[in-house]
């Protein structure tokens, strides 16, 4: 997928990208004890104020977990009165608990560190380091035309981008500011014999509890040339915030099976993007 801006890039290849073995799972219950045992010491992130922290961890080719960051439209209100940041919704916790979970159960050798991840702004030039970006509440995002040209460039260049915690009207902005980054996308409804949901652990329904917002979660994709058997750029988690299941997975807040498919999405992400 290109437009007149890009079509002279040449694909490159990330020098952390691995092949990957799965180690094998003899059951879900298996799963959900591994995950228990991983975050028993992880503290909880409850509350609503955020310490994000500006100090990125030395690139040194490992996976990173990168969340991207981006200036606040407030033309709706402020969020959550003012004493959060949309994009930073979950930090450092669900990073920190996915990670944990993919140093655990695959061969990956994530980093780990005080968030066990990196924040890095829409246009920040270091994002062509990480094949994999996360960002948060995109019914909020806001971008200079700047930042559009670096995000579409990472993107066609072999990036990995993940959609989370947004749903109802906040397609409206996802949408048009995704159309900044690629005028020619489009979106269309993933279904379960994507592979993506089968790239580490075998998703066998995209069905999902709506205890976050009542609405049914559906999984939309962005593919190369618009092209759904070519590689996978973008997927967007609607009406739904795997990011939330991740953060309080080590609580008795939400339902055991439900974060546990929840990690499952996260590290078939994750694998996804290291290995397409």
């Amino acid at each position: 997928m290109t437009d007149g801006l890009e079509s002279g890039l040449e694909p490159v290849k990330f020098p952390n990208r691995v092949r990957h073995t799965p180690r094998p799972m003899t059951s879900a219950v298996v799963f959900g004890l591994v995950v228990l045992s991983v975050l028993a010491l992880t503290p909880v992130g409850a509350g609503s104020s955020v310490d994000v922290s500006t100090e990125s961890p030395e690139y040194d080719g490992r996976f990173t977990f990168v969340r991207l960051s981006y200036e606040v439209s407030l033309r709706g209100g402020s969020f959550l009165g003012g004493r959060d940041l949309p994009w930073a919704h979950d930090y450092p916790t669900a990073e920190r608990n996915l990670t944990k979970i993919l140093d655990e159960v695959t061969y990956l050798n994530p980093f780990l560190g005080a968030s066990d991840g990196n924040v890095l702004a829409v246009g920040d030039p270091e994002l062509h380091r990480f094949p994999f970006a996360y960002m948060s509440e995109p019914g909020y995002w806001t971008q200079t035309d700047t930042e559009a040209e670096s995000l579409r460039s990472y993107l066609l260049k072999g990036g990995f981008l993940i959609f989370d915690d947004f749903r109802g009207e906040h397609w409206y902005n996802f949408e048009a500011q995704l159309k900044r980054v690629l005028p020619d996308a489009q979106l269309m409804e993933l279904d379960i014999s994507h592979p993506v949901f089968h790239s580490f652990f075998e998703i066998k329904t995209l069905e999902m509890d709506d205890w976050m917002y009542g609405l049914p979660p559906r999984f939309y994709g962005v593919f190369e040339d618009n092209d759904p058997d070519a590689r996978l750029m973008i997927i967007a988690n609607y009406n739904n915030d795997i990011g939330e299941y991740w953060e309080y997975s080590d609580t008795d807040w939400l339902p055991i099976d439900l974060t546990n498919e929840a990690y499952k999405f996260g590290v078939n992400y994750v694998m996804y993007a290291m290995t397409h």
